[in-house]
């Protein structure tokens, strides 16, 4: 006969449990990997060091991030003079995958006699540089395409790993736009779920029974999901000052860290584009505002537009015509010469 359990031995009773859930996060960031394979070669070309979909993705992360890049992309094509090997359009399209990827790309495509006729920009996103010199492929969909050689010229931001392909200057602030983005889709979905633990509601009252409690809990249930945020009521006729409680464990920290990350977000990524608040259209904080957005623009085009034109002049010296020109930028109390 098997052996029972004394009657004295009862069970010891369950204490509070704790507990957390959610998927593990790495401590280490395995992106350092890419410093290793730098540009591997697949097939006829090389790949770029960092996903340019990714990038492609990224430009609509944050509204600083994607205004940042637009502004510089707006000045560079108004000041930009059209020539007939290349439009207003295709110069439009030639900067902005200059600042989003780092790498840009212009097709000589020449007439039957062998001269320049225009000047064509493929998708920097889906161009890539073959094992060849002056061998460039456009893959995309699973389909390549082999430009002729020599007709392609690649204006490349440097890259202190490898000489392929170029690099955008915002890398050092791509987290800052992801989390900028993650924290406006958490508080977005903080308000759409409504069943969030906005609360700990603690109930010490002696004088509440189970039914009481089960009553309240059904209460609290049909008050989350659509048309939550609505008014409970409780009636505890004997019970005592502080045997119900609201404990509030997420509301304000969250407003608190939510405003704090967006802020700290948007001052890493502005410093990374080094474009200015005024410029952006962000309404600043204090009385005094953020100064003369005219000093300001000047300042901006003479630091960071004009470097932006003098490197894209390269194209002339590579199909020997100037091709690309620039007109002088101009605030609104700035008046043309002559």
């Amino acid at each position: 006969m098997l052996d029972q359990p004394h009657p004295s031995a009862a069970a010891a009773p369950r204490g509070i449990e704790a507990f957390t859930f959610g998927e593990p996060t790495p401590v280490l960031d395995r992106r350092e990997l890419l410093d290793y394979i730098e540009c591997y070669r697949l097939g006829k070309w090389y790949e770029p060091p960092i996903s340019f979909d990714g990038l492609g993705k990224a430009l609509r992360a944050s509204p600083h991030h994607s205004s940042a890049i637009y502004v510089k992309r707006n000045i560079l094509a108004e000041t930009f003079r059209p020539h007939r090997m290349l439009s207003r359009a295709e110069f439009s399209r030639f900067s902005l995958d200059y600042l989003v990827f780092g790498n840009a790309y212009l097709e000589r495509q020449d007439n039957i006699g062998g001269r320049p006729l225009r000047l064509v920009a493929p998708l920097a996103k889906y161009t890539r540089r073959g094992l060849k010199p002056d061998q460039y492929f456009f893959v995309h969909g699973g389909t390549e395409h082999e430009f002729t050689p020599g007709r392609i010229f690649h204006l490349a931001e440097p890259d202190v790993h490898q000489e392929i392909y170029g690099l955008p200057e915002y890398l050092s602030a791509l987290q800052s736009a992801l989390l900028n983005e993650s924290a406006t889709l958490f508080r977005r979905r903080y308000y759409i779920n409504g069943s969030h633990a906005g609360y700990i509601l603690y109930v010490s009252d002696p004088a509440q029974d189970a039914t009481d409690i089960d009553g309240l809990r059904t209460a609290l249930r049909n008050a989350k999901g659509p048309g939550n945020f609505r008014n409970l009521f409780l009636y505890s006729p004997n019970g005592k000052k502080d045997g119900v409680q609201v404990i509030p464990i997420s509301e304000v920290a969250a407003k608190d860290e939510f405003l704090g990350i967006k802020d700290a977000t948007r001052d890493d990524i502005l410093a990374a584009h080094r474009v200015p608040p005024q410029l952006l259209g962000i309404v600043p904080k204090n009385t005094g505002g953020f100064g003369n957005m005219e000093a300001a623009a000047r300042v901006f085009v003479r630091n960071e537009i004009n470097p932006l034109q003098s490197r894209m002049l390269e194209l002339n010296d590579w199909i020997g015509a100037e091709v690309i020109a620039f007109d002088p930028y101009l605030v609104p109390t700035d008046q043309p010469a002559g």
